[in-house]
């Protein structure tokens, strides 16, 4: 009989239609700062439990894990969740800062599961996962059975783009928390337009996956009070869970658990490089396939295929 992992502290909830991906849709009740935050995810399947964690990014929400946990959910209980500021997750008029994000991402592993897990971690997410991994490692108290890091990044679009002007870019993130004005620049850079160039820029591969359907739905997880918030600290790199690529690159360094990085033949050129010195200087395993950085949206069933021989071996 497959063992089931039994959800803690969690309630049936109501999601939007565009960000429901066919499971028991969950809720996370969690604080910080003294302000309540309730976390959204989804449960699909029976089985040894995987967490699949969304990119970071202005539309993200664990929609973009549906074709991949669909797959999984054939032979394990998947678990998809919504960071917090994003999908139907609390979106707060809060600073949304790296310690927000890893105090929530241990509070929701240590409070949901009851032993360690696989989690699959697509772009922005893997620092967080990695970081999670290292000081876990250093307490003798492993949250990650196996990590799939798929596509990932450590720095945001700005400083990635433009260089490590750290001051400058708080000055961004702070006007755009700003009402008004930082409401309109918002307003701009998550328009449908918009949204349509940077997918095809760098997140899908090809062109004719990125529809009208697909673009609509993103557009819509952009809408809501405070959304602005969570996506101002990506963009700007407020939410980078290491400053250097030093930093980055130790992380990998004396893995406590295996590691599978898949890279995508269409990632951007920075990120690729980067990417390709893990592969090649770590003990990283890599699954190499076609894609960006939104191959886990673009190519779910190519994903899971790659995958799932390793996830029979260490969940067997």
């Amino acid at each position: 009989m497959k063992k089931t992992v039994m959800v803690n502290h969690s309630t049936d909830a109501i999601a939007a239609p565009e960000t429901r991906i066919g499971g028991s849709v969950k809720q996370h009740n969690w604080s910080w700062k003294e302000k309540s935050i309730t976390a959204t995810y989804e449960v699909l399947g029976e089985g040894k439990p995987i967490l699949l964690l969304p990119a970071l990014s202005s539309v993200s929400s664990r929609a973009e894990m549906r074709g991949l946990a669909e797959r999984l959910a054939q032979k394990y209980q998947v678990f998809a969740l919504d960071w917090v500021g994003f999908g139907d997750s609390s979106r707060l008029a809060i600073d949304c800062t790296p310690a927000l994000y890893e105090s929530f991402l241990r509070n929701f592993v240590q409070t949901v599961f009851s032993e360690p897990i696989v989690v699959v971690a697509a772009g922005h997410s893997a620092g967080y996962v990695m970081e999670m991994a290292a000081k876990a490692y250093r307490s003798s108290s492993p949250p990650w059975r196996w990590v799939v890091l798929v596509s990932p990044t450590w720095r945001g679009p700005l400083p990635t783009a433009m260089g490590e002007h750290r001051r400058c870019y708080r000055a961004l993130q702070l006007l755009i928390n700003t009402p008004v004005l930082g409401q309109t620049l918002y307003f701009l850079n998550t328009t449908r337009g918009f949204l349509r160039f940077m997918y095809g820029r760098h997140v899908f591969a090809d062109a004719k996956n990125i529809t009208r359907d697909l673009i609509e739905q993103k557009w819509q997880t952009t809408k809501g009070q405070n959304a602005r918030f969570s996506s101002a600290a990506f963009v700007t790199g407020a939410l980078d869970a290491v400053k250097k690529r030093e930093a980055w690159f130790n992380l990998f360094q004396s893995l406590p658990m295996p590691v599978m990085m898949v890279i995508g033949d269409n990632m951007p050129p920075k990120s690729r490089a980067e990417v390709e010195v893990l592969a090649h200087f770590s003990g990283v395993q890599v699954h190499r396939m076609p894609g960006s950085l939104g191959l886990h949206e673009e190519y779910p069933i190519e994903l899971a295929e790659g995958i799932l021989p390793f996830l029979d071996k260490y969940l067997s």
